[in-house]
């Protein structure tokens, strides 16, 4: 006898023996309970602490360059010479730091990161709930269960729910924008205009934060205006009932957008600083390409790019060579859901291939990773985004296998003990493929002596997930010398200003602990130009980095600095720090 739709999960039958199995093994695909997704939630909960326990008592919380200037960004809102709105500027959109903006005024969480961990963890969490709810939309409650199993215990996904990169925020945006896209068309085509007016102002909602988190959600958010439209289009006497929503909702598609643009015009003077500004992708290229370099791989060239940005893709989300098994069955899945109408809205979350793709091959986005020449790591986190498409479709075309060898198992033989424990061979992929993906390099080396015969570069690809591998070789040479800069700037008197250019090593004054305040930096237009015209004069102490602004002002202008000290690193610019003979006297009424 089925249980009661309540007890799916905790009920029991009336025989006293527990429902848990009966509903289980269903093979009814509908709405996620909230008796399904509370042990979720929990267990979503557990893994996610699990993984900052570890990531912070080994140090990795601040390895990327780009999660500590993210948290360098969320601090100056507040703590610096010139708060306010202006500090949100540059090519990162501002919902991530906006997020951290409460964590990371305490010092002691912007110093070990945990500011950024945080947000990041209640977004992972809130990621594997709505990839849950969205499984089941599309699968029975078993394979619902294997493919969230598969996406919540993805080492780098683990390892970035940490940090405050923002790609949890936005794969959790992502697939609430997926799973809310799906309810609204199956409402509009149940003729429910209540719900249908719910889901648009969410959809509203979630597009204008995708839009302020990266650049993908704009073409997601406009993905997602074009299917809810065309399906209001289609039901036209439900039109005139939900009009005013849909009106809400479209304002709240574009406004996203416009604000950004009219912010980048307002603060920086042009509305597209973000794509040809000095810090837009194309800029840096510019900058850290050598002389006469050529193009990396992919440039101008799509095939490339999307051989690049799928193989990325496939060594985040699976073990060894693994990912091209994944890859292969997504895209089977993605037939099974078109040939068969199941939540066919769900292929929004397909939207990063496209996006990405463009990106390598004509917005001067690069991709590096060991598997691919020149064999080296940069933005494969970038990966990440493909996951949920990769694991959810990857399981639709699992379970449409499951069906088809069902049918051709007659009843009497015993075809559902015969064919439903293949879901457990899901659970067990998504756990091997995690300690696949952590322990790679154990597991590798005790395969019969095949390693002894082949390359070391071998097994560095293996050794940790790709993407914390990432953080770790580009943090190899950057932290030791932010380490020993901020050690001198700690021996210099507390309150001093500072005159230093913040954006490429704001993590020594982070290391330091010395508040944003106490320098005068490129965040204060003003002060920082003027500072730059007679260094001496408007700061006791300047910190000049090889050829960067301030390394050219005091060249132009040395009159009364004092050279203290010199720090280089292997990789690093030098750093020379100047005491002022001049400040005491005439700069220091302007600085109180």
């Amino acid at each position: 006898m089925t249980a009661p739709r309540g007890s799916r999960l905790f009920g029991s039958g009336r025989s006293g023996a527990p429902a848990v199995a009966a509903d289980f093994n269903s093979d009814a695909v509908e709405p996620a309970t909230r008796e399904e997704i509370f042990p979720v939630a929990m267990a979503a909960v557990l893994l996610g602490f699990m993984a900052l326990i570890v990531c912070y008592t080994r140090g990795y919380l601040l390895l990327y360059g780009d999660a500590v200037a993210h948290l360098g960004i969320a601090r100056r809102i507040l703590d610096t010479r010139n708060p306010g709105l202006v500090q949100l500027g540059g090519v990162w959109l501002p919902l991530p730091h906006l997020l951290m903006l409460p964590f990371v005024q305490k010092m002691e969480w912007w110093q070990n990161g945990l500011a950024g961990a945080w947000p990041s963890l209640i977004c992972y969490i809130l990621g594997v709930i709505g990839f849950f709810r969205l499984s089941r939309r599309m699968l029975a409650p078993r394979w619902a269960l294997a493919a969230t199993a598969f996406y919540a215990l993805n080492p780098n996904l683990l390892y970035l729910a940490t940090t405050a990169m923002t790609e949890p925020l936005f794969l959790a945006l992502l697939i609430w924008l997926a799973l809310v896209t799906v309810e609204c068309v199956e409402a509009i085509r149940a003729d429910q205009a209540t719900q249908v007016k719910r889901r648009l102002i969410a959809l509203g909602l979630l597009i204008f934060a995708a839009v302020f988190t990266r650049y993908d959600g704009w073409i997601a958010g406009a993905a997602v205006w074009c299917v809810v439209a065309w399906q209001l289009l289609r039901a036209r006497g439900l039109w005139r009932r939900v009009g005013v929503s849909f009106a809400v909702f479209t304002l709240l598609a574009v406004a996203g957008p416009l604000l950004w643009l009219w912010y980048n015009r307002h603060f920086c003077h042009d509305p597209l600083d973000f794509m040809r500004g000095p810090y837009s992708a194309p800029a840096i290229e510019r900058r850290t390409s050598p002389p006469g370099s050529k193009h990396y791989r992919g440039w101008h060239n799509p095939g490339w790019a999307v051989l690049f940005y799928t193989r990325t893709a496939q060594v985040d989300a699976a073990a060894w060579e693994t990912g091209f098994a994944l890859l292969l069955a997504s895209v089977a899945g993605i037939w099974v859901a078109l040939r068969q109408k199941i939540a066919r809205a769900a292929l929004l979350l397909w939207i990063p291939l496209p996006f990405y793709v463009y990106s390598v091959a004509y917005g001067s986005v690069p991709i590096f990773i060991p598997e691919l020449y020149p064999h080296s790591f940069y933005n494969a986190r970038y990966g990440m985004e493909m996951l949920p498409a990769l694991v959810l479709f990857a399981a639709v075309a699992a379970a449409a296998w499951e069906r088809s060898r069902a049918k051709t198992v007659s009843p009497s033989a015993g075809a559902g003990k015969t064919v439903r424990p293949l879901y457990l061979v899901g659970i067990a992929l998504a756990v091997a493929n995690a300690l696949g993906l952590v322990y790679g390099t154990a597991v590798v080396q005790k395969c019969a002596g095949l390693i002894e015969h082949r390359p070391s570069t071998l097994l560095a690809r293996y050794d940790m997930p790709l993407v914390l591998k990432e953080g770790v070789v580009n943090a190899t040479t950057r932290v030791p010398f932010e380490r020993n800069l901020a050690l001198a700037l700690a021996d210099l008197p507390a309150g001093a200003p500072i005159l230093m250019q913040e954006s490429d090593h704001i993590g020594a004054l982070q290391d330091a602990g010395i508040a944003l305040r106490q320098t005068i930096n490129e965040s204060d237009y003003d002060s920082w130009h003027a500072a730059l015209q007679a260094p001496a004069d408007h700061a006791a102490y300047v910190v000049a980095l090889t050829d960067d602004a301030v390394a050219k002002a005091v060249g132009e202008h040395p009159e009364g600095l004092q050279e203290l000290t010199i720090l280089c690193g292997t990789g690093q610019p030098c750093a020379r720090i100047y005491q002022s003979d001049r400040f005491a006297a005439t700069g220091a009424a302007r600085s109180k």
